[in-house]
């Protein structure tokens, strides 16, 4: 299989073999590690430098790319893309994996191949087909474990010190994010620590701490009480300072936002109203699907009430005065670059009632509207909606929905 752009053809990540010369692929970054340096072997009093990352071309496949190479090199290459960015790669060198040995620190893949990178051979950028990164976007919020396989954060403490060092995943929403706290190691390394709470329905706050800058930039962009996260491959441990159990990334760590592949529970309208009613005014999130249509898509308005600047990095949006991401700010000069995204209002309407005001945001809306973008309103009381992913149904499985109300 191939994809195919004006200027070249893709190998899909599934038809990767070890003799295939020159190949052109292109992915969804689903996942990525900070920059590392070790002692060159072959130079002694020298260091190499290292990074990986994940790309996904499909719902089924993705794959590891290692790079190695210079500092300079390899520190501009990480910064050039980050988790959410759709890249194509030139040339890279296919190799097989040694699953047992390289899964021990890298994310479990389908592939039994990895990619290699050569500063003198390969070219990583930016994707700038657009069609096929709203395909690939879409990929952003599948799991790439089977989304029933987590564990509650209530049976992590019931279990206790039995899941000590245990590596499992999660589904949880997200209650808090910290600021970054930055510091300097032993070895004068900088280091850096970023803890966020989660819950869900059996606990009210767990900690799960990330210790690198990639997945520190990532929960930056986390709305509390809104956003879900599928943690897959997260290390549990005993905190014995806190006297709690508490949730790690690591380097196997992917972690997917908003998984709309968990989201399996079917309301209408009336009775999405009548679910957030019964909260009691705790606002806890409310996930599910909505058969309908959208009754107001108001896009002649003041460009200004529908599209707003995101950074371009952690693609959270960024202050209108000064145009700068405040989470970002001194993480390197490239995070001042932003780039505009849709943040539209819909009403969402079905046969029993409308869901007015709705949010449908950034890559969700540039989907469903098939564009690219060429003042989100204050707070109100009430239900707020914000849509995960909106697509045309299938009649019949609408029909049969409904007629099982």
């Amino acid at each position: 299989m191939t994809y195919s752009s004006s200027t070249r053809d893709f190998v899909a990540l599934s038809d990767l073999h070890p003799n295939l010369a020159r190949p052109n692929v292109i992915g969804v970054v689903i996942g990525k590690t900070d920059v590392r340096g070790f002692p060159d072997r072959k130079n002694i009093g020298s260091e190499r430098y290292t990074f990986s990352f994940t790309i996904r071309d499909s719902p089924t496949y993705f794959i590891n790319v290692n790079s190695w190479g210079r500092e300079d090199y390899i520190r501009s290459l990480s910064e050039s893309f980050r988790v959410g960015d759709c890249v194509t790669i030139e040339n890279p060198l296919v190799q097989s994996k040694e699953a047992e040995r390289e899964e021990k620190f890298n994310p479990v893949t389908p592939s039994c191949y990895k990619l290699l990178l050569s500063e003198n051979h390969s070219v990583v950028k930016i994707s700038s087909c657009y069609e096929m990164d709203t395909k690939l976007l879409s990929l952003l919020h599948l799991p790439v474990k089977d989304p029933q396989d987590y564990y509650s954060l209530g049976d992590i403490i019931a279990n206790g010190q039995s899941l000590d060092g245990r590596i499992l995943n999660v589904l949880a929403a997200v209650m808090s994010v910290g600021e970054p706290k930055y510091f300097m190691t032993s070895d004068k390394r900088k280091g850096q620590r970023c803890e966020v709470k989660l819950y869900d329905e059996t606990e009210m706050s767990f900690p799960i701490v990330c210790w690198d800058n990639e997945s520190i930039q990532l929960a930056q962009s986390w709305i509390p009480r809104e956003t879900v996260i599928f943690a897959s491959d997260v290390r549990i441990n005993f905190d014995k300072f806190r006297n709690c159990m508490t949730a790690t990334v690591i380097s196997k760590t992917i972690i997917t936002t908003n998984p709309v592949e968990t989201v399996v529970d079917i309301y209408t309208v009336e009775q999405l109203k009548e679910k957030a009613l019964q909260s009691d005014g705790k606002l806890e999130p409310v996930y599910g699907i909505i058969y309908g249509y959208i009754s107001t898509l108001d896009i002649d308005d003041n460009a200004s009430k529908v599209i707003r600047n995101r950074c371009s990095i952690c693609r959270f949006i960024v202050n209108e005065m000064s145009n700068t991401c405040t989470f970002c700010s001194d993480v390197s000069s490239y995070s001042k670059s932003t780039f505009s995204s849709f943040d539209i209002l819909v009403d969402l309407t079905d046969h029993t009632g409308t869901l007015y005001s709705c949010y449908l945001s950034d890559c969700v809306a540039e989907e469903t509207l098939g564009c690219t973008v060429t003042l989100s309103p204050s707070w109100r009381t009430g239900l707020k909606v914000n849509v995960l992913s909106c697509k045309l149904a299938d009649p019949r499985e609408a029909s049969q929905s409904l007629l099982g109300k």
